[in-house]
């Protein structure tokens, strides 16, 4: 089950040490401890985050050595033009729910 070299067991314990973002240093933890041996449940009793969460973070690790939170995001849907009318809106209006400014964006934008 060992996939990590001691190389990378030392940058990461080193990289741990020094994060500071709690995120990474559960993704860190529970690829170290998988390499040790540990299951996917045991380390979920450990860290408290959910089997597919550590299942993904192992996976990302392994082929693309991911260790930051980050997905990149989505492209955006609406031109420089929509955007900046939504924003000026915003400023103007506030709203208590992200269906509702959805819901001015698409009547806006089917005028």
């Amino acid at each position: 089950m060992h996939f990590l070299s001691e190389k990378e067991k030392v940058q990461l314990k080193i990289q741990h040490k020094e994060e500071r973002d709690k995120r990474i240093c559960d993704r860190i933890k529970a690829i170290l401890l998988y390499d040790e041996g540990w299951s996917t449940r045991e380390i979920t009793r450990v860290l408290l985050i959910t089997e597919e969460s550590i299942r993904n973070h192992i996976e990302d690790y392994k082929t693309i050595q991911k260790l930051k939170p980050e997905s990149g995001g989505s492209l955006e849907k609406l031109s420089v033009e929509q955007s900046s009318q939504l924003e000026s809106h915003l400023e103007e209006h506030t709203y208590l729910y992200v269906k509702d400014i959805v819901s001015y964006v698409e009547i806006s934008n089917s005028r």
